[in-house]
């Protein structure tokens, strides 16, 4: 952690964290937004495969929620990364992937992150292109869901990020 992220504490989401969770997410103005409960299921259901940075109150500032894919159990499918906008710019979306992944590859075995990332989002192209080198682990990329696939109307097509192999 740096000196900019001293004073925030990163662990595990509550059920409690679901609601900030998606305020985080809605005022982010690039994930998709998701139902307020699925946030709280998130918190509750995938809460070891997750992070929240909280700040020096207790409050959640950031996140990285994530699930072991389950037909591939080597893998963590990092699903949503954001930072309340007062607290970008300090590294803390790399501290809390990092931190993420060195749990989960201690504590389950993975080796393997995916995430998807639609095209111009470079904020993300550059956190996990990053990892990966940080890592020294192999990136791929391919498309995973093109345009077409999405029932609600216009969305942009979603490039899975393959990192691996990961290790301690």
């Amino acid at each position: 952690m740096t000196a900019a992220q001293a004073d925030l504490q990163i662990d595990r989401p509550t059920v409690a964290d679901g609601a900030a969770l998606w305020r985080i997410a809605k005022d982010s103005k690039t994930l998709d937004l998701n139902s307020s409960y699925s946030y709280l299921l998130w918190c509750r259901d995938f809460a070891a495969t997750s992070a929240v940075a909280r700040d020096e109150d207790g409050a959640p500032v950031g996140f990285v929620t994530g699930y072991v894919r389950p037909d591939r159990p080597d893998t963590l499918l990092v699903w949503q990364v954001a930072v309340d906008e007062s607290y970008r710019g300090r590294g803390l979306a790399a501290a809390l992937l990092h931190g993420l992944a060195a749990r989960v590859v201690a504590e389950r075995g993975v080796t393997t992150v995916e995430t998807t990332i639609t095209p111009g989002n470079t904020a993300s192209e550059r956190l996990f292109t990053s990892f990966a080198e940080r890592r020294g682990a192999r990136l791929e990329r391919e498309v995973l869901f093109g345009t077409g696939l999405f029932p609600d109307g216009p969305h942009d097509t979603e490039v899975l990020y393959r990192i691996g192999p990961l290790s301690l």
